[in-house]
């Protein structure tokens, strides 16, 4: 074990990634990598009680293997159209995804979520695109667990606009999308989504907030994984975004 990875603890490894994310620069990822994805989740707990409010959800998995969440902090969740520049953006990773709002709290309780709980909780379907970002200086070395412990790679969330929850958008196996770099078609998917259940990942994501005392909170938006994967923009790319059967939305850089 390195020197600095036997002096890694939650709280050392959350102000290494808040002021990298506060400052628009990248650590180390021996800084803040974690033994394991319990601790790496109470790193994510760590950084966001230094950033702020909670305005979010992410989670998402591959075929088959178990989920991953990240929260989201609500002074990066931004509105349809956002202009977004500066030293904090240098990936400019784009995802499609399918948003869900919460109506209602999913609080800590003993009896686990079921989905008919959580459909019961979700009052609005929007489309947003997640921007892919980076605090690790070897982010694609860094492995797995480091990077669960950023977030998963949060920068940002535009918000598109909601419409109101039915039940069948919990299936994304059908869903098409077309996303949009300047006026060049990058990408268009019908059934992209690795994991299309979205509808269990919601339910997963309830029991383990609620497993780790901490819920889920009406009005929060929880994000479910991309549909077209990862694309990157290049600065000054106006990234436009369509997806069936919700209404388009675009970011700026």
């Amino acid at each position: 074990m390195t020197q600095a990875a036997a002096t890694v603890t939650p709280a050392t490894a959350a102000r290494a990634l808040f002021v990298a994310r506060r400052d628009g620069r990248r650590v180390p990822s021996a800084l803040v990598q974690p033994a394991d994805c319990l601790e790496a989740y109470a790193i994510q707990d760590a950084t966001l009680a230094a950033i702020g409010t909670v305005g979010g959800w992410k989670v998402g998995a591959r075929a088959g293997q178990t989920p991953t969440c990240a929260p989201l902090p609500a002074e990066g969740l931004l509105p349809d159209g956002a202009f977004l520049t500066g030293p904090a953006w240098r990936l400019r990773g784009i995802e499609v995804e399918v948003g869900f709002q919460l109506g209602v709290d999913l609080p800590p309780r003993a009896a686990p979520y079921t989905r008919d709980d959580v459909a019961f909780a979700v009052h609005a379907v929007l489309p947003v695109i997640e921007v892919v970002e980076t605090r690790l200086a070897d982010w694609l070395g860094a492995g797995p667990q480091a990077q669960l412990a950023d977030l998963l790679s949060h920068g940002a969330l535009v918000l598109g606009q909601r419409q109101p929850f039915e039940p069948a958008w919990f299936d994304l196996a059908n869903v098409e999308t077309v996303l949009r770099f300047g006026p060049q078609i990058v990408a268009h998917t019908v059934g992209g989504h690795p994991s299309p259940d979205a509808g269990a990942l919601l339910e997963w994501l309830a029991n383990h907030c609620a497993a780790r005392g901490a819920g889920l909170k009406a009005g929060q938006v929880i994000t479910s994984g991309s549909c077209t994967g990862l694309l990157f923009a290049s600065q000054g790319t106006k990234v436009q975004v369509e997806i069936g059967g919700l209404a388009a939305l675009s970011v700026s850089f």
